[in-house]
């Protein structure tokens, strides 16, 4: 198949050149699994198999996108799309700047991420691994609910400007098991990113499961006083936040704009907490990474934030031309932002839960409805939703309403970061809209920060 998609797109260059075109080829496939539960029930499932051309053409400053759905079966259709990029371009506005050309220095393919068994996975293995999840946990009153979606990625990538190509096939799966009292209106949820089948583990997300059953059974529900807390947050809100910090914090283009929180006379400057380490690691195959971008320039392991230093921002190829900067090899559909781990030797809820405490600490597991009040103070707002707890000084554990914070980023890992656990996981934000882009952040399970207020806090759940 490989040879079969990469030979199709020499075609289609070939076809390109004979019109006199500058045209960017670019192809993705995607094989899509969904099976989704409500009510302890299957509710859906679903497969889907989709592939995509786009085209990119360029004439000077000029430029012009057209995709196509379709299969590669038919060339003649396809050189169809050619001759509309073509027809497209010559009546686009010029852009202000030069466009860069892809040119592929070499034939590059990575298959790296890519697992067989978790590809061919079929739906008894994914009921089988719901059932393990949810076994002994469901009543009458509490049901299941949740998400098993798995599937390949497939792109490729060409231009008029050489005959090599870009090749690269991942696999990825991403599970969210929810357990919610019809009654009482709590839930609670475990999740799990895999890019691998050896990596999916039923029996840890029950344990998980069950020990927030028994905490949300057993615990005396509450609303929070407002006021500053002192927070730990799992790993699904850390990655809530620093999501936005792609687009408000580190993104060079936006920062150009005015719509960032941090400036280039922030670089080499300290602007988060020394413990605070955050990276761009394409090494890290649990991120789904691109080890090469999209006009073929090498990634690995790119500084972003060093102890508390910021020293970086990410600059996508079109940006860079804009601004007259060099571009960073960040011309991918995702990044793969990792924070490294402290030395707090906490990484499951077991032992945060042991931890001795001299006074109130809030657990957040998780963070929801993550609103932009400010891009340029990195100013965020968000609610707890699933998991929410409130570990008292004197052991007991209550159940704490929902609560929403509105802080910046700067200081959600700022200085008044405590510690981080000594573990990462890789905590899956992928979406099922458009084209399949399996996302994962690697973060550490617990992040505690100091003193931060509450904004508001529900009378119930």
């Amino acid at each position: 198949m490989k040879e079969s998609i990469l030979q199709t797109l020499r075609e289609l260059r070939a076809y390109a050149i004979s019109q006199g075109a500058e045209v960017r080829i670019s192809y993705h496939a995607e094989d899509s699994h969904l099976m989704r539960f409500a009510n302890s029930a299957i509710s859906l499932n679903t497969n889907e198999q989709l592939s995509r051309l786009e085209f990119t053409a360029y004439e000077g400053r000029k430029r012009a996108s057209y995709e196509m759905i379709t299969g590669l079966d038919d060339l003649s259709r396809l050189k169809q799309g050619v001759d509309h990029v073509i027809e497209m371009v010559h009546h686009a506005q010029p852009l202000t700047y030069d466009p860069t050309i892809p040119l592929y220095q070499e034939d590059f393919a990575d298959e790296a991420g890519y697992d067989a068994g978790l590809a061919e996975l079929d739906n008894e293995t994914r009921l089988a691994f719901f059932n393990q999840v949810a076994a002994g946990l469901e009543t009458d009153e509490i049901k299941l609910s949740g998400i098993f979606s798995s599937g390949t990625n497939t792109l490729a990538l060409i231009s008029t400007r050489s005959d090599h190509t870009q090749y690269y096939k991942f696999t990825d799966c991403q599970i969210t098991v929810v357990l919610a009292h019809s009654s009482l209106k709590w839930e609670v949820v475990a999740e799990q990113s895999a890019q691998k089948k050896a990596e999916l583990n039923a029996g840890a997300l029950h344990q998980q499961l069950a020990l927030m059953v028994e905490l949300y059974q057993k615990g005396k529900p509450e609303q929070l006083p407002l006021g500053r807390y002192d927070v730990v947050f799992g790993s699904a809100a850390t990655a809530a936040w620093l999501n936005f910090a792609q687009y408000i914090g580190i993104d060079g283009g936006e920062m150009k704009r005015g719509n960032t929180f941090l400036a280039e006379k922030d670089i080499n400057t300290k602007k988060f907490s020394d413990r605070f380490t955050l990276l761009d690691d394409a090494t890290r195959l649990e991120t789904f990474p691109f080890k090469h971008d999209y006009f073929g320039m090498a990634r690995g392991a790119f500084p972003i934030v060093e102890k508390g230093i910021f020293k970086s921002f990410v600059w996508r190829q079109d940006d860079a031309d804009e601004f007259g900067v060099e571009p960073t090899g960040h011309s991918v559909m995702h990044l793969s932002l990792a924070v490294k781990g402290g030395d707090k030797a906490v990484n499951s809820l077991e032992e945060l839960l042991a931890m001795p405490r001299d006074h109130d600490i809030l657990f957040i597991p998780y963070i929801h409805y993550i609103g932009l009040v400010n891009p340029t103070e990195g100013i965020l707002t968000g609610s707890s939703r699933f998991g929410a707890l409130l570990l008292k000084k004197d052991g007991s554990v209550t159940i704490p309403y929902n609560v929403r914070f509105t802080q910046s980023l700067l200081t959600l890992f700022g200085d008044n970061i405590e510690w981080l656990s000594s573990e990462t996981v890789p905590y899956n934000i992928s979406h099922s809209y458009e084209a399949r882009n399996p996302t994962s952040i690697i973060v550490p399970r617990f992040i505690r920060v100091n003193g931060l207020e509450i904004s508001h806090s529900n009378q119930s759940y």
